[in-house]
This record gives structure tokens, sequence and C-alpha cells, in this order.
């Protein structure tokens, strides 16, 4: 098959779909891999690695959509992109629908072929693609945190760790998944006082037995979210409905009850975001002020450390994308009810619950229309 890896678009998006050594491995199965020129720069990868791998480098993302029959991408396809897809194509990126009714539709007009890694699964439940990046986010999450509550970030002026004679800083985590887990990972060894809050008795046990008392669990339906809210100084917005927008947990009226520079990193932002007042920015304008607390809202966080995200997102993505290039999207999706869930539009259809329902779009069971 013929693979083709375009050059992410989004502003300060500088991953990109495949590694070299991804490539290697397609190209070793007999598999064309076109990409973009210069694409993979940002994150350290250069052309001339791609070409040692078996790739061929492209001048421009219109010839990579005219050939290729599968795209891959790190972030849901501009309008710019969406023009370009081909009726049959496949497409294999992130894509966030549930936010993004434009480009559902654009993508429903295409006819094309969208698998989202974010809504694929494991015989657990989990989210095996979306896993990395959230990891990464919710590493990063703290660390801007912490940099948004210096003074000249407008913040509250503190060291989430504290000092001698200085209280740390108190840091409540909504959500106790792969982004709380990892934000909380970094906030402890940072020292801050940390809150996990989730609605989940067994999984904040879990949590408890991962970090001791390092973290005061929290039972969602047993807190007064809003004093709680009152008195920290970084909320991590980190709750995730599968392939769905994120509930708004937190509300204007809870915002205006914060303390004056505090911190909100709203991670859930690509889903629409959990809190009342988010809306998204880009790692170049990272922040705005809402009655006086600072909001952190940058949609792509894993962007800015391209790298380290390139490498992780592979890994999960890589075992995926061989089925699909190796037998084609029909056996890889039909003998795989895990993949499966990933398939989010087809051929003019909706075949993801969730995103069909917040639009109002008819919704084709996958199983049935492949």
């Amino acid at each position: 098959m013929k693979i083709g890896v375009p050059k992410e678009i989004k502003p300060q998006e500088n991953r990109i779909g495949l590694t070299p050594e991804s490539v290697k491995v397609l190209t070793s199965n007999g598999h064309d891999v076109l990409v973009e020129n210069n694409g993979g720069f940002e994150a350290g990868f250069d052309n001339d690695q791609y070409k040692s791998a078996g790739a061929k480098i492209i001048d421009k993302a219109e010839h990579i959509f005219n050939d290729a029959e599968i795209i891959v991408k790190v972030k849901e396809p501009l309008s710019n992109e969406v023009k370009m897809i081909k009726e049959n194509q496949i497409i294999f990126t992130y894509l966030h629908l549930a936010a993004a009714k434009e480009l559902t539709q654009g993508l429903i007009n295409s006819k094309s072929i969208c698998i989202a890694y974010e809504t694929v699964t494991d015989n657990n439940g989990r989210l095996p693609l979306l896993a990395p990046m959230s990891a990464v986010a919710g590493r990063m999450s703290v660390q801007a945190g912490a940099h948004c509550l210096e003074k000249n970030q407008k913040g509250r002026g503190i060291l989430l760790g504290g000092a001698p004679g200085g209280d740390p800083a108190e840091v409540v985590i909504l959500g106790g998944g792969v982004v709380g887990e990892n934000a909380a990972i970094i906030a402890t060894g940072m020292r801050a006082k940390v809150h996990i809050v989730d609605k989940s008795e067994a999984r904040l046990k879990q949590l408890s037995e991962i970090f001791g008392d390092k973290i005061i669990p929290q039972l969602s339906d047993k807190i007064d979210l809003e004093k709680l809210l009152s008195n920290c100084d970084l909320l991590i917005g980190g709750v995730l409905i599968p392939g769905a927008e994120a509930p708004k947990l937190v509300t204007k009226k809870m915002i205006k009850n914060m303390k004056r520079g505090s911190v909100i990193v709203d991670v859930a932002i690509d889903q629409g975001g959990c809190v009342e007042t988010s809306k998204p920015t880009t790692h170049a304008d990272p922040t705005y002020i809402v009655d006086d607390v600072v909001h952190y809202c940058v949609a792509n966080m894993p962007g800015g450390v391209p790298r380290t995200s390139t490498i992780a997102l592979n890994k999960a993505t890589l075992p995926f994308l061989s089925k699909l290039a190796d037998t084609g999207y029909q056996k890889a999706l039909l003998n795989d009810p895990n993949f499966l869930s990933g398939l989010n539009i087809f051929k003019g259809d909706v075949t993801y619950k969730a995103v069909a329902d917040i639009f109002g779009y008819n919704f084709i069971k996958p199983n049935e229309i492949i």
C-alpha cells in the first residue's frame, strides 16, 4: 500500500505521523511511504533519515493526498487538508470529532474512511492509542501549571513545592485516568499537596496504592467541589468520556470563587474542555485570564515536546497501521473489534455513536456497514 505522511499544519504542531524507524518497518513489508519534505524536522527527524528508511520525500502535501491510499497524521485534518482527502482514502489520526462539527461534516462529505486514534480500545476497555499522549499531556500539565503560577506569568507567585518555611501549593486533579495519574507523578514529585478527584472508588484505591499518602483521594459525589477549588492553587482538568464531548464539571461560579492568580490547565480542551470558561489556545499564546484566574488551554500540548511525543505515539500506533496496510481495512477492522472501535466515519456515514448523538447524525454500527 501507499502510505502518506504529510507535514502537520496546525499552529505550533511539530509532531509527525511516522518516525524513520516506523517507516523502515513498513517499507520492509513492501509498502511505499511518502513523507512530506522536512515533515519531521521539528521533531528531530531529517529527510536523510527517512530516505535511509526507504521513504520517498515529496515536496507538496497535495501530491501525498493525491497518491496515498492511507494518510497517517497526528492531529485532525484542517480545512485545507479536508479538501484534499479523496473518496475511499483511509485517514488514520487523532480526530476528536465530538468537539468539531465542521470537521465532522467535511469528513462525511469526503466519503473517506476515518479511523480515530482516540477511540481505538483494548480488551480492558482502555484507549491504547490515546494513552501515550495523555501521559505526555498529564506530565506537561503540571510543568505548565507550575510555570503559570509564577508572578511574571500573572500567577499567584508561588512555588509548586513550597520552600523551607513556606507551604507547598494545593493541586486539584479532576479525573484519575492516564492524564490524572501522570499529572500526579509530576505534582507529587515536585512536592505539591495533591488532591485527585474521581467518580470511581476502585480507581481511587488503585491510585492510593500507587502514591500512598502523597495524594488525597476524593470521591466526586462526596465532596464540595466548589469549596475544594476555592482553596486550590492549580487545577488540572483531566476528565474524559471516550469519543464524546468532555462534561463541564467546573462552572463560571466556581471560577469566580477561586484565588486571584490561581491556574487552570484544561487538558480536556481537545474534547471541548471540562471547565465552562475554557477555550482553545496555542503554544504561541497559551494563556488568558477570566476572573483573575489564569487559563492554560493548549489543545495540542504534546506538540510542545514533539520528539518525545512522536516516538511514544508511534510505539502504540505502528502495530495497528501495519495491520491496516498488510491486510486492508476490511480484514484489519472486522478481525479486531478493538480496532473497529476506532472507525468514526465510513464513506459518508457516522459509525461512532457519541459523535452521531451530539450532532444529530444517523448512527450506523461499523460492523454492519463495512
